[in-house]
């Protein structure tokens, strides 16, 4: 009986690090505003190592459709750039030699409906793990009956709160897509 919570605690969590792991990638993603996220997966030659942009200078929106980056120390402003243009943000940074600023361009209905299937393609990945974590609990389940004398009333218990579990994360993985969407396609 307690395997079998744990099982399903343990498949929950899992479902749950799918979906943070979604709103991750959809942070990232441009959608014609300012938005620090987007600079997140950015990696900055510090001293002979990268390390993530926002650890070697703040990141400021003075307004929507600009973001500022002010290096903590002046000497590394070019490499800031350099990461910055290498990155597939498809941005060119401003170097005043004080700081950095990234002008957002608007976006073009074909990079919209190019984002919009990106990430769609990102949450239908989620939706896949979810799946795949559901089929795994459900299998485990299955042999829990016939290795630990699990009594089939009580599995089948299982296999449903495994499959409400499911529903709740795929659901919130369609909100987060339709949120998402609906953020890109807005002009």
């Amino acid at each position: 009986m307690s395997d079998l919570k744990s099982m399903i605690a343990q498949a929950g969590e899992s479902m749950s690090k799918a979906v943070d792991h979604l709103e991750e990638l959809l942070g990232r993603v441009r959608a014609g505003k300012a938005n620090p996220k987007i600079l997140d997966g950015i990696m900055v030659e510090y001293y002979g190592s990268l390390v993530p942009l926002n650890q070697v200078g703040s990141v400021t929106i003075p307004d929507a459709k600009s973001i500022v980056i002010t290096p903590w120390e002046k000497t590394i402003i070019r490499d800031i750039e350099r990461a910055i243009i290498n990155s597939p943000l498809g941005i060119t940074p401003e170097n005043n030699g004080e700081l950095i600023r990234l002008g957002i361009p608007p976006l073009t209905e074909d990079r919209r409906r190019e984002l919009v299937k990106q990430v769609k393609s990102d949450a239908e990945e989620a939706k896949i793990r979810v799946r795949n974590v559901r089929r795994d609990t459900n299998d485990a389940v299955k042999k829990s009956i016939k290795t630990d004398n699990t009594p089939e009333d009580v599995a089948k218990d299982a296999e449903a709160e495994v499959q409400k579990l499911h529903d709740k994360y795929i659901k919130r993985i369609d909100e987060l897509f339709g949120e998402k969407e609906k953020e890109i396609m807005t002009v």
